[in-house]
């Protein structure tokens, strides 16, 4: 009988096999980082865009109204422990106002005491629109939500939101170096504020921040105009 010997290629061994599942292990394991750190990358580049946009839009209210969109006197800008989130204000400040105006005086209607209350005064309201995109039911940006029950075939924007978001959905704080007026007294200056003008900040991805200290290491994700 004639045996025919076959001369193929050998299986692979055990060991060989269990080097190959580890290089795809270690090649699947830096694709995934690198997918992550482009994540991030992008997510902070958004922020320091969303903070220009909302730097200018706050200089173009200064130039008009004379003040800077007013907070309270305390290192998150807030005037009191059940106070609404400095940033509800601003997308008044910004947008709303501004839209509300032009509603009610489109069909050449007046408005008459066009204040708003802040803090313990009362202040002019804006009568432009500063930041169309605050708009959340036509944003771009995605950091303006719609509550519940509003919905984007609305007429008008709603009148409360929950707060400008950053790109991992937390409030972007908000501080001014002068106060909101109080009745009978003067805009006192906020001691809190490192810029002359106004702070403004993204606590980051870990959504911790210190505002009453700048070198505390929990800022340091933190994407800052200061």
């Amino acid at each position: 009988m004639k045996i025919t010997q076959r001369h193929g290629r050998p299986a692979f061994t055990l060991i060989e096999l269990m080097a190959v599942i580890t290089i795809i292990i270690i090649l699947a394991g830096l694709v995934v980082g690198g997918l992550g750190f482009v994540t991030e990358r992008q997510a902070k580049e958004k922020a320091r865009v969303q903070i220009a946009l909302l730097s200018k839009a706050i200089e173009e209210y200064k130039l008009d109204m004379g003040i800077y969109p007013p907070t309270g006197n305390s290192p998150n800008g807030s005037f009191n422990s059940t106070s609404t989130v400095p940033t509800r204000d601003l997308y008044h400040a910004l947008y709303y106002d501004g839209v509300i105006f032009a509603e009610e005086t489109k069909d050449g209607g007046e408005v008459r005491d066009w204040t708003r209350r802040v803090g313990g005064g009362e202040i002019p309201k804006p009568t432009a629109i500063y930041l169309a995109d605050l708009d959340p039911r036509t944003t771009s940006q995605g950091w303006v939500e719609l509550p519940a029950g509003a919905s984007k075939k609305d007429p008008l924007p709603p009148e409360t939101i929950t707060g400008i978001k950053d790109p991992w959905g937390n409030k972007y704080g908000y501080r001014s170096a002068i106060g909101a007026p109080v009745t009978g007294s003067p805009p006192s200056a906020n001691n809190n504020t490192v810029n002359p003008d106004f702070d403004l900040w993204s606590v980051g991805k870990d959504a911790a921040t210190n505002p009453s200290s700048r070198s505390d290491k929990v800022n340091n994700d933190d994407i800052r105009n200061f």
